[in-house]
């Protein structure tokens, strides 16, 4: 499997590639980790005429605190956040399924700028980040811009993020001591997620819920939610895991094994995280 023909350029900073970027439009696309761009070209599934690395830019890298949130690079590696004693103590759940993703090399080199703009539903941490309500922000010729990440996740493999534009920061609200949840059913260790479930306590008491690889893209679980808030026990908000969703058919279980599935993984996440109690 040997990609199309390209041409390798490395952005000296941000400006750097949105000028590059400008410059060749939608022949050419960003190079972070590689994870999910590389596969696609040796497949030919992608075959853009120029790669603009913007691996090692610093600016990208960044990670602090921030008026009650956390302001997360979008160069980090995956590794980064499953380390970083900041995230572990504010964002727990997101640490959690940092560490759960692929295995350790995986992690080491891919971004989480990457695998955001990659709009993959079986993905991970996505799911994590419209369970958490993140923000995401942008930059392109027009300056930036933010997006909820509920806004920006629009169809499978498909994301808000224009051609001309760089994913620069992700914002997450800091939860220390709030109790969080993360299951994820694979078939082997470092395999895409069956189902996953993200559970996190919010700010006011109350639990939000997120499913991986249950629709074309990261679900938000809002009928699970609307049933906790009615006074529903976990058994039966759990029962509404899949309502709403449109759970993918494939070798790994069709959409009936993925509905029931995430009913129970919903249940135990939600009893981890104190739901109903």
């Amino acid at each position: 499997m040997i990609p199309a023909e390209f041409d390798y350029v490395a952005a000296s900073s941000l400006e750097d590639a949105l000028r590059l970027l400008g410059e060749h439009g939608d022949e050419a696309k960003l190079l972070a980790g590689g994870h999910s761009l590389i596969p696609l070209m040796k497949f030919r599934l992608a075959a853009p005429s120029v790669l603009v690395d913007i691996s090692r830019l610093p600016e990208l890298r960044t990670l602090r605190p921030s008026d009650g949130h956390l302001r997360l690079g979008a160069g980090l590696r995956i590794r980064d956040l499953e380390l970083s004693p900041v995230v572990r103590e504010q964002v727990p759940l997101l640490a959690a399924a940092a560490a759960s993703v692929g295995d350790r090399q995986v992690r080491a080199r891919a971004t989480v700028g990457g695998t955001v703009v990659h709009g993959d539903p079986a993905a991970d941490i996505p799911a994590v980040l419209v369970t958490l309500d993140a923000t995401l922000v942008l930059r392109g010729p027009a300056g930036e811009r933010e997006l909820s990440a509920a806004e920006f996740f629009v169809d499978f493999w498909e994301t808000a993020c224009g051609l001309d534009e760089v994913l620069v920061e992700i914002v997450v609200p800091a939860l220390p001591g709030r109790r969080w949840a993360f299951e994820k059913f694979r078939q082997r260790s470092q395999d895409w997620a069956t189902v996953g479930v993200a559970v996190q306590e919010t700010a006011d008491g109350e639990h939000a819920v997120g499913l991986v690889n249950m629709a074309p893209v990261p679900w938000r679980a809002s009928p699970v939610e609307d049933a906790l808030r009615s006074g529903a026990a976990v058994p039966e908000a759990a029962g509404h895991a899949a309502e709403g969703a449109a759970p993918p058919s494939d070798l790994r279980g069709d959409s009936a094994y993925r509905a029931h599935l995430a009913q129970v993984l919903t249940a135990k996440a939600l009893t981890t995280a104190g739901a109903g109690s």
